[in-house]
């Protein structure tokens, strides 16, 4: 009777599993309830969040809701103040990029639907509450010289370890060892249990203990899903045990996975959360191949072997790529947090004088994760994948890994087959496409030539500001984009003239990613257009100042033009013609109205169907008398939001009335499949 009443209860919360999953899938497509709207001019709450930015601060408020409030000033608020915040609501920023990071649906994943410009802010109440004892463990903590390691593996808070390290831990596959998992909660929990069984004797009193404990420690963690998963698996697993319940693990696991769903559908666009439960998922699943492992070595691979392959759909779909060293890097590293790094943080909280050896080991961690990662070659670029890939990839691993378990690898050599079919999926694309990337206040194209006979960007844009903080947009923008549509290198990188918000990432991208050539005009090179020339020659890179060209690539022509003027960028803008599958494209960079008139006398291209409108729309450009000559079916404006400049200029906007147009402020980034018919899709705001 008893086991009959285990599998009805298991049936039933696989049950609410899928029900969960069902709920989810139809939420996540609404739009969820707010209290505040843009007419909010106040709000009062509690922060909960501080964090330092460019010229500001960055807080997390809670009141009736949580919001975001960005203030550019001086403020000496402390977490657990209560504040009034007067300013402008707006919604989050979206990705305007096809595949890349969605900042509003991670903010939703944590119920805030709001960000505020505050112009003002009011301190009404400086009692701290329980957010003293958070702000004092924050002070304490950062006194320590290991203080943005003793940050991550005590509070969670990993934003003070630099980017370039945080990105090589991701590049090697071990940033989730930075975040708090279920063998530090385990292990913090044995810790707290062995002191109190020292005190007490009774054991169901230590448990409770030792769950209210860990329960704060959620609070003072802020709620982060990896420590909520670990948490509250270890109240429930206590609770089991207590009560000697006979239900499996994995179905606890669903359950925790059932209440964070139906308490925020937007869970399931945290990455975070992802990982955390799902990573977990496969290793509770397999947990007896696991245990069959004796050798330690072995068994610390086996984990990482298949924590590796569980979170490969999340990786490609997040950041389209893996680097296939991950399991062997992790049996170096995961041994390395959990037994001394870890455990050494949790002393020297207690024993100071042990920072110092604290930080040599995480700087000796850092130098490792950063020279492995340079061993780019094991990383496999994946192209975007829908959520029916995702689907077929989850079913295929879970065949992999239980054939695994019975030693059986040839659904694994055959995984492995797909993952490298994968990589090089472009060879099988038919389509040319063209993309106007959203930079904000510059310019940057990518041209794909089917059956990967050549990718090609065109310009690269500059670096912008996003919410008062420094935003590289090679890093962020540029190149992750490259990744999603598979690209593993550029074949040309054609650089239309000297101006930053043109050429201003150029650098970061031939220094990040793989360049076979590059094209400069024919003009006087200035200070960057120096740096790329230099840049380039110590990478091998082909690279050639052009003035009238024409690159052929197949059967694919590209005539690239411009005045070879010596004394003005924008009038040496090189300017691209050509046709394909039938479609005729003009890109005129920054030309102006004497390149224009250069055109028309000295070519005869007529009727163009893609235009990129010369100097982002300004009034410089795009005569009338040039525009009713090649009449474009399609104009492509890239311009920032809100531009200093007042791009695109209203008598350009009035000369193309006749024209489709695009424009990145608006549209977001644009991309144009040139088949038998012309595909376009945009990615708004």
């Amino acid at each position: 009777m008893k086991k009959s009443k285990t599998i009805s209860l298991s049936k039933f919360i696989v049950f609410l599993f899928f029900l969960s999953i069902i709920y989810t899938a139809y939420f996540i497509c609404e739009e969820p309830e707010s209290i505040y709207n843009e007419d909010t001019k106040e709000v009062v709450g509690v922060i909960t969040q501080i964090d330092k930015i460019e010229n500001g601060y960055k807080l997390v408020v809670a009141g009736e809701e949580k919001i975001i409030v960005y203030y550019y000033g001086d403020f000496k608020g402390k977490l657990g103040y209560k504040i009034k915040i007067s300013g402008e609501l707006s919604r989050p920023n979206k990705n305007t990029v096809f595949n890349l990071f969605n900042y509003r649906d991670y903010l939703k994943s944590t119920k805030i639907y709001w960000q505020m410009q505050a112009k003002d802010i009011t301190v009404l109440d400086k009692n701290e509450g329980i957010y003293f004892i958070k702000n004092s463990l924050l002070d304490y903590i950062n006194q320590f010289d290991s203080y943005k390691y003793l940050k991550a593996f005590i509070l969670g808070i990993d934003d003070d370890i630099s980017n370039q390290v945080y990105e090589s831990y991701q590049i090697n596959g071990i940033s989730h060892l930075l975040a708090i998992s279920g063998s530090q909660i385990t292990l913090l929990s044995l810790v707290l249990l062995f002191i109190l069984n020292l005190v007490f004797k009774n054991k169901k009193f230590n448990y409770l203990i030792v769950i209210i404990l860990l329960l704060f420690y959620m609070f003072l963690t802020g709620f982060l899903p990896p420590i909520v998963r670990a948490t509250l698996l270890f109240v429930i697993l206590t609770i089991r045990d207590l009560l000697k319940l006979s239900i499996k693990t994995i179905y606890l696991l669903l359950l925790i996975a059932v209440f964070y769903l139906f308490y925020n559908a937007f869970i399931i666009m945290n990455v975070g959360f992802l990982f955390s439960f799902i990573i977990c998922f496969y290793l509770i699943l397999f947990g007896d191949y696991i245990k069959k492992v004796k050798n330690y070595i072995f068994k610390t691979f086996v984990i990482s072997l298949i924590a590796f392959l569980g979170s490969i759909p999340i990786l490609i779909y997040n950041f389209h790529y893996i680097n296939l060293l991950s399991p062997f890097i992790n049996l170096i590293f995961v041994p390395l947090v959990t037994f001394l790094v870890y455990p050494l943080s949790l002393i020297v909280m207690i024993i100071r004088p042990l920072d110092e050896f604290l930080l040599t080991i995480c700087n000796f961690m850092e130098n490792i994760s950063l020279y492995i990662s340079n061993f780019d070659k094991y990383i496999l670029i994946l192209r975007h994948i829908n959520v029916y890939i995702i689907i077929f990839y989850y079913s295929f691993i879970t065949l992999v890994i239980y054939q695994m378990s019975k030693r059986k690898y040839l659904f694994f050599l055959l995984f492995i087959g797909i993952l490298f079919f994968h990589a090089n999926i472009n060879y099988f694309n038919t389509k040319t496409y063209l993309t106007m990337i959203d930079v904000g206040q510059g310019d940057c194209f990518l041209l794909v030539l089917p059956h990967n006979k050549g990718n090609i960007l065109i310009d690269t844009g500059g670096e912008i500001s996003f919410s008062g903080e420094p935003y590289d947009l090679s890093d962020n923008v540029i190149l992750p984009y490259l990744r999603s549509e598979g690209i593993s290198k550029l074949d040309y990188l054609i650089i239309t003239h000297g101006d930053f918000d043109h050429v201003g990432m150029a650098s970061n991208i031939i220094e990040n990613f793989s360049v076979s050539n590059i094209f400069l005009n024919s003009g006087a090179n200035n200070t960057l257009e120096k740096k790329i020339i230099n840049k380039a020659s110590k990478k091998n890179i082909n690279i050639k100042n052009i003035h009238n060209y024409t690159l052929k690539i197949d059967e694919y022509k590209f005539n690239i033009m411009s005045l070879n003027d010596k004394d003005d960028e924008n009038a040496d803008s090189l300017i691209i013609y050509t046709k394909i599958n039938g479609y005729k494209m003009l890109m005129m960079g920054d030309a102006g109205l004497e390149n224009e008139e250069y055109i028309l006398n000295k070519f005869s291209i007529g009727n163009v169907d893609i235009l990129k409108v010369g100097h982002h729309g300004s009034k410089t450009s795009s005569s009338k008398e040039f525009i009713n000559n090649i009449n474009p079916k399609y104009s492509l404006i890239s311009v920032g939001k809100n531009n200093m400049y007042g791009h695109p200029n209203k008598e350009v906007l009035d000369t193309l009335n006749n024209s489709i147009i695009y424009r990145t402020d608006i549209d977001g980034s644009i991309k144009f499949k040139f088949g038998n018919k012309l595909e376009i899709n945009s990615c708004p705001p």
